[in-house]
């Protein structure tokens, strides 16, 4: 049980130990309801909700849907692929014209040599020059450099990050922080 008060905080960005406890609930268990997760997490079920909206509002919980493998879908090869692109037109309109491609999963502005970073699956080797030859064929697309993931060794994961976060770990925030000791939050 998360005692209600030593969990709030009026930093921006912040979260605090009843948020984490919330996201790590959720994530571990999706489908726990409102009341449920109230019960667990021994606070009013009406706190729950408001933390879940005020995590919604900032942009901290993103989605409720679940998490798909693409390989039992049959896209058993994950590749990540550098493209230069054409300075002239910019990033967003090869982002877009990217995004119509099913296997292209995201498209990442970066630094260094290459202007994006795109993680692709595809459902063979073979299947994956099908997808390369779309992806090089948008417009404003250059040159391409392809690696091929031979294994995943740190799935994406972010309840780590959630729990330095609450706990004050990691960098200092952008703000001192304020303590606050309301039990309605």
């Amino acid at each position: 049980m998360v005692s209600v008060y030593t969990m709030t905080t009026s930093v921006p960005g912040a979260i605090d130990r009843l948020d984490a406890a919330l996201i790590e609930l959720l994530a571990t268990e999706p489908r726990v309801g409102v009341l449920e997760a109230s019960r667990r997490l021994g606070v009013a079920r009406g706190t729950v909700q408001a933390r879940l909206d005020r995590l919604a509002d900032r942009g901290v919980i993103t989605g409720y849907g679940p998490d798909v493998d693409p390989a039992a879908l049959g896209y058993e090869v994950t590749a990540f692929i550098t493209l230069e692109i054409r300075q002239a037109g910019g990033h967003d309109p090869v982002a877009e014209r990217l995004a119509t491609i099913p296997e292209v999963l995201e498209v990442h502005t970066i630094t260094g040599p290459g202007d994006l970073l795109c993680r692709v699956v595809a459902r063979t080797n073979a299947d994956l020059q099908r997808v390369l030859d779309a992806i090089v064929s948008a417009e404003g697309v250059v040159r391409s450099a392809t690696l091929i993931s031979l294994a995943t060794q740190v799935r994406y994961r972010v309840l780590p990050l959630v729990r330095a976060a609450a706990s004050g770990a990691g960098p200092p925030p952008p703000t001192p922080a304020t303590r606050r000791v309301t039990p309605e939050n």
